[in-house]
């Protein structure tokens, strides 16, 4: 059996279908930045996705029977999650304009994980896959206080979903506090190439900060 970040943190990756807050410790990360409509077949953001993912099981299979973690002497590679931006925009993000979406996706690492891992595999993955690893990099980031809900549908839906979020947020006393160091944050728990759109489970994010 190996280690599931999902089952294990379910408090950060499997919240209710119901706005809740939540303090997120300092994670690292593998990342890539970009910009573009997510749909777009040869844009950035399907781009990114394959230079994580190159990454990320070059550290899972270099550390595999040699690391524990609770244990376990496998992990399961956490799921992708994104933050999304447009310039001139604050909390709400314009779904009908998805040209202007810039992204950092992300993978989470495990603890043990070093930044001279991560060199390592960068030089592995380029030498053996023979691809430019160049612009995925290692992310060090500490979310903080936030409210989250899961989503259930499609991403185009979302905004439903955020209005309960910050409508809970205020009720309880927080007002979003999205800048451009926190960011809207999603987690993608299903595929979208196998579940059908209206059953796509994503955990959406806001950092929050109480009301003066």
């Amino acid at each position: 059996m190996a280690f599931d970040f999902k089952k294990e943190y379910k408090e950060f990756y499997m919240p209710k279908n119901k706005p809740s807050i939540v303090e997120i410790p300092k994670m690292n990360y593998i990342a890539v930045r970009g910009m573009g409509n997510p749909n777009e077949e040869n844009g950035d953001y399907k781009k990114t996705i394959g230079l994580l993912y190159g990454i990320a099981y070059t550290i899972k299979m270099s550390y595999k029977g040699t690391h524990k973690i609770d244990g376990f002497f496998e992990y399961v590679v956490p799921p992708l999650e994104g933050f999304w931006w447009q310039d001139g925009m604050d909390a709400t993000i314009d779904y009908n304009n998805k040209s202007a979406l810039h992204f950092i996706s992300i993978i989470r690492l495990p603890d043990f994980v070093t930044k001279s891992d991560f060199d390592w595999a960068i030089s592995e993955a380029t030498k053996k896959k023979k691809q430019d690893f160049s612009s995925v990099e290692f992310l060090s980031y500490e979310e903080g206080l936030c409210v989250q809900c899961m989503h259930i549908g499609s991403y185009d839906n979302e905004p439903t979903t955020v209005s309960l979020m910050h409508k809970f947020a205020r009720e309880n006393g927080y007002e979003i506090d999205i800048t451009d160091k926190r960011l809207h944050h999603e987690i993608y728990l299903s595929d979208p190439r196998k579940c059908d759109v209206s059953r796509l489970k994503t955990v959406v994010r806001h950092p929050i900060k109480k009301i003066k």
